[in-house]
């Protein structure tokens, strides 16, 4: 075998080395990477809401051996386990450290909300010899591509006597489902006349829900009357318990194996479950008493702000910290300016079909590990936390030393756009925090796909962050 040229030997020691996880991976990693992302597609088909997110977590924490944390009187010992359920929709999980917590404790932060339709607050109508429901979208998507696919309804109704009736309709096959109409190309010359965003507009994202009257020849409505009347006789409802209600329609799309060699997952919810299943399954996995305290949070409504008593942008996490600290005699703040927290969120990778809205040089990209982005937010960078060099080479060094698998990503180029995630809500509370997240494909649709050795290197990488 030939030796290294000079210019092979500075090369090796100069560039960034890209590598590919396939050569990263053992044939042992390999097998555990797909054996996670097995619970992993489990998880993504039977939690499609933040409800039913929170709810499987808590189920989970309990199993895990975790307490609420009101519970306690006194200061937690080292490796005991707590949560906090907020609202039913967003759930903080804790692991005491070693150390007090005035030392820091390490955060790991993700969002269980994903883009979908919301029901309007007096929904059902009809029109044409059919019955609809009204929505409003939920956070950022391209609404044409939400017409004729398979929906499935999830939510909560609320009555007046305190109870309340959980609904999930069209993910079992003998379910109905539901869709959304489109018009054919045929005549479709003034739809297609329209800009991209109004090709489909949001009052017309109108969900079909029947089409039989209710037979009594003597009444308006009849086909409103008969969807009703339905509704009635299986959960006890009227048409005004809908305005006390949570429902949402989301891809009726099974969780599946993308590609020949099954390398890729697709499904619905991948912006932020991908995230937030393996900080999740991370605080879960957690042997004993770390040296720091762990806490991951997962967070509602980052979708539409993260604004909301669910949402990051509100007070629940900075509470849960003062609680702490208050058991161990000091100040949640203190706690807060000594901690560390990765933003677990998604990055958009590169698309090679799309390849004109990335800057390649400063792109994620499939089966190249965990994305850590250090800054978010559009244009000059508003809308981030810009996290500080000092923060990323510390998480860059504990990924290298610990065999994580990462990559450096940007959101697109500069002036194409941009978005943000919660990490500038955590800055705020004096954190040093910084994006750590899976490269998605397909991002905000109805069907997102990811990687599979992106999935298990995010688990391996909130797990590094909390143990070592």
């Amino acid at each position: 075998m030939s030796e290294k040229t000079k210019a092979q030997e500075l090369k090796e020691l100069l560039f960034n080395k890209k590598e590919n996880g396939v050569d990263f991976m053992s044939d042992e990693e390999l097998k555990a990477c797909d054996e996670f992302c097995e619970g992993y597609k489990k998880f993504l088909f039977e939690n499609k809401t933040e409800r039913e997110f929170a709810a499987s977590a808590l189920e989970l924490a309990r199993k895990n051996g975790f307490t609420e944390l009101d519970k306690f009187g006194g200061e937690l010992a080292a490796g005991e386990k707590v949560y906090r359920f907020n609202r039913g929709k967003a759930i903080i999980l804790c692991v005491k450290g070693k150390r007090p917590v005035k030392d820091g404790v390490r955060i790991s932060a993700a969002h269980i909300d994903s883009p979908r339709l919301d029901l309007k607050q007096c929904p059902v109508y009809e029109d044409g010899s059919l019955g609809f429901f009204k929505t409003h979208y939920y956070g950022g998507i391209k609404k044409y591509q939400w017409t004729a696919i398979p929906l499935s309804l999830h939510g909560r109704i609320c009555k007046n006597d305190g109870t309340h009736i959980d609904v999930k309709v069209g993910e079992d096959p003998s379910d109905p489902k539901f869709c959304i109409t489109d018009i054919l190309p045929h005549l479709g010359a003034e739809q297609m006349s329209r800009k991209a965003n109004e090709i489909v507009k949001g009052e017309e994202l109108n969900i079909v829900i029947g089409s039989r009257p209710f037979k009594d020849d003597k009444e308006s409505e009849k086909i409103k009357l008969n969807i009703l009347n339905i509704l009635y006789e299986k959960y006890g409802i009227v048409e005004r318990d809908f305005l006390s209600a949570e429902l949402e329609l989301v891809p009726a799309f099974t969780v599946d194996d993308i590609g020949f060699d099954r390398s890729l997952i697709g499904g619905y919810g991948h912006d932020d479950r991908v995230c937030s299943y393996p900080a999740m399954q991370a605080i879960f996995a957690i042997d004993g008493a770390p040296e720091y305290t762990a806490i991951t949070v997962l967070t509602d409504k980052e979708e539409t702000g993260s604004d909301g008593n669910t949402g990051l942008n509100s007070s629940y996490l900075k509470y849960f910290i003062e609680d702490l600290a208050r058991l161990e005699g000091c100040e949640g703040r203190d706690v807060l300016s000594n901690s560390k927290c990765l933003s677990a969120d998604v990055n958009a990778a590169f698309d090679p079909t799309w390849p004109t809205q990335f800057e390649k040089n400063n792109a994620s990209f499939i089966n190249e590990g965990v994305v850590v982005t250090k800054f978010t937010g559009a244009r000059g960078k508003s809308g981030t936390s810009d996290a500080s060099a000092e923060y990323v080479s510390f998480v860059k060094s504990l990924l290298e030393s610990n065999g994580v698998l990462w990559q450096s990503g940007e959101l697109g180029k500069v002036d194409a756009g941009g978005g943000g995630t919660v990490a500038m809500y955590i800055a705020n509370l004096d954190v040093d925090v910084i994006d750590v997240g899976v490269p998605v494909l397909s991002m905000h649709s109805p069907y997102e796909v990811v990687s599979k050795i992106d999935t298990y290197m995010a688990y391996k990488a909130f797990k590094v962050f909390f143990t070592k």
